[in-house]
């Protein structure tokens, strides 16, 4: 759990200096949606590639994830270049984001190696790294506010070092690991026709339009409040890192609460309640209340990503067995391609809509995702009876 939450302190490194790079680089107003989607584009690249090869399934989980460490750090270092320019920023996120497949679903593959029973358990303290990891960079800038913006990028890919290796010398392979498979993507297709993957897929993709465009955006929400009161003083960085963050124990919790409830209903009652948070946005955001703005959004911070690793769950046990490495992995590279589509329609909008409005068109991701667990319950109940 310490490797993934070290490596995955990169995925965001770009946003919580976002304002430094966009000086810098001369970036055109929107830069958060192109840093956030470069890192998408490539996680998605990543995992593509890594699933046609089966490299989790192929070879040992935890060297994979060592050398996609290495890689994904070294790529988040590039941005220090000297004469480096817009496209070179751009490139270096892409290839952070294409190394971080090989350490996210990688991640829960290794989880899914040792836990048959309790996975959802374990794979709620595993997302629940990736989501303190994720918002470690905004800590990291509210911490080192005085100093340049390159020590929060420096930092990060020292801690992906570290992760990287503590991967590798201290978690060997897992019990329940299958070794030496070729890649079997039809087998991954085939799965699709079994009503529980396919509503655990679906779920899962309508949960990702909704997070990473949230977590995108809550600190160009907090920082459009501050602009229109400006007495409220907020701390931006300090706020969005515990908004993000928060959302760790709510992964932890809800892998504890699905050992009685069950990870299908946990993930339906966060979905929905996310959902509301959705619908209910604008009258919140529109509000001038700072308190009342961000225990909104911290209640929103928790339900957005509580089931996340309830869906990991549900994919990974109703995966085709041979191939559960490649199962994860295109899964996830399908759900991230929706958070490119959610990121750039977002910032698309931003100009064009009242900032209480913005958030508002991600309620069609919940939306999908409860007709999809609606419709595979639907489908079993027919079966057993």
């Amino acid at each position: 759990m310490g490797a993934q939450f070290c490596c995955t302190s990169l995925w965001f490194a770009g946003n919580a200096v976002a304002p430094e790079l966009a000086a810098r680089f001369r970036l055109p107003p929107g830069s958060v949606a192109s840093l956030t989607s470069a890192v998408q584009l490539g996680f998605i690249s990543g995992t593509l590639l890594f699933a046609l090869l089966a490299l989790a399934d192929r070879f040992s989980p935890s060297r994979v994830f060592f050398v996609s460490a290495l890689a994904a750090a070294t790529a988040n270092l590039g941005v220090h270049l000297s004469g480096l320019g817009a496209e070179g920023l751009l490139a270096c996120r892409f290839l952070t984001g294409f190394f971080l497949a090989g350490i996210y679903p990688v991640g829960m593959k290794i989880a899914a190696d040792y836990y048959q029973e309790g996975l959802g358990r374990s794979l709620g303290w595993l997302v629940g790294a990736l989501v303190l990891g994720t918002a470690f960079p905004h800590l990291l800038r509210s911490l080192t506010a005085a100093l340049p913006w390159y020590y929060v990028t420096g930092a990060t890919s020292a801690l992906t070092v570290l992760g990287g290796v503590a991967m590798l010398l201290l978690v060997p392979d897992g019990p329940h690991r299958r070794p030496g498979q070729r890649p079997r993507l039809m087998a991954f297709l085939a799965g699709l026709r079994q009503p529980q993957f396919r509503a655990a897929a679906l779920g899962y993709f309508g949960h990702m339009w909704e997070l990473y465009a949230f977590w995108a955006f809550v600190p160009m929400v907090l920082a459009a409040f501050q602009a229109r009161h400006p007495a409220a003083a907020l701390p931006v960085p300090l706020l969005s890192f515990g908004i993000l963050g928060g959302g760790s124990l709510a992964c932890v919790g809800a892998g504890l609460l699905a050992r009685r409830l069950g990870p299908t209903r946990v993930a339906t009652t966060a979905l929905a309640l996310s959902g509301g948070c959705c619908l209910v946005s604008g009258l919140v955001l529109g509000g001038g209340s700072a308190v009342g703005l961000v225990a909104f959004l911290a209640f929103w911070g928790l339900v957005v990503v509580a089931d996340s690793p309830m869906f990991s769950t549900l994919v990974a046990r109703h995966a085709p067995a041979e191939s559960r490495g490649a199962a994860l992995t295109i899964v996830n590279c399908l759900g991230f391609a929706l958070t490119i589509g959610s990121v750039q329609l977002t910032g698309w909008l931003a100009p064009r809509l009242p900032p209480q409005l913005l958030l508002l068109p991600l309620a069609l991701g919940p939306a999908l995702g409860l007709w999809a667990l609606w419709r595979g319950k639907r489908v079993e109940a027919v079966k057993t009876h």
